[in-house]
């Protein structure tokens, strides 16, 4: 496979990709982010004893705001018009949490990076409601997991070797 820098000009210069003649295509991408603290955190989170507030309610409302605002974030995003951003937590075990982000749209260019940052804004917004308890949570495996849409079609994390 022969790499291509499609964000740099021909003389090596940062710029926006022209996706104006791209299809529009329904796509849409799912990332995820694992936080892992403390049983005891886990547990004054789920039974909403953080002082704080509700946790959970506001990482969702980061993450969904962080993806509608991602090309504010990262220098050569495109601006999107998002048709959906959700947030899903779910406990994993007596000391993780899932958080998983999926972006939607119809337009010309994938939403990867949304999905991503949703994902990634979500697990830090949990990790500073929770930090006056656990100083020791830990944010890992933010990773996108699927997408789907555009010319490139359908790729899943499933499928590759690591």
């Amino acid at each position: 496979m022969s790499e291509s820098f499609t964000h740099l000009d021909d003389q090596g210069h940062a710029h926006m990709v022209d996706v104006s003649a791209k299809q529009v295509t329904k796509r849409t991408a799912t990332a995820r982010s694992l936080v892992v603290m403390q049983p005891e955190t886990l547990t004054k989170l789920m039974e909403g004893g953080l002082p704080k507030g509700d946790v959970l309610a506001t990482a969702r409302i980061a993450g969904i705001q962080a993806a509608k605002k991602t090309s504010d974030l990262i220098p050569l995003c495109h601006p999107l018009m998002l048709t959906k951003v959700s947030v899903d937590i779910n406990v994993v075990d007596k000391v993780s949490i899932e958080i998983l982000c999926t972006c939607s749209l119809k337009g010309v260019t994938g939403v990867e990076m949304e999905a991503l940052t949703g994902v990634t804004v979500a697990a830090l917004t949990l990790y500073d409601m929770c930090k006056a308890v656990d100083k020791g949570i830990v944010i890992q495996n933010t990773q996108l997991l699927e997408k789907h849409g555009g010319k490139s079609g359908s790729w899943s994390s499933a499928d590759v070797d690591r």
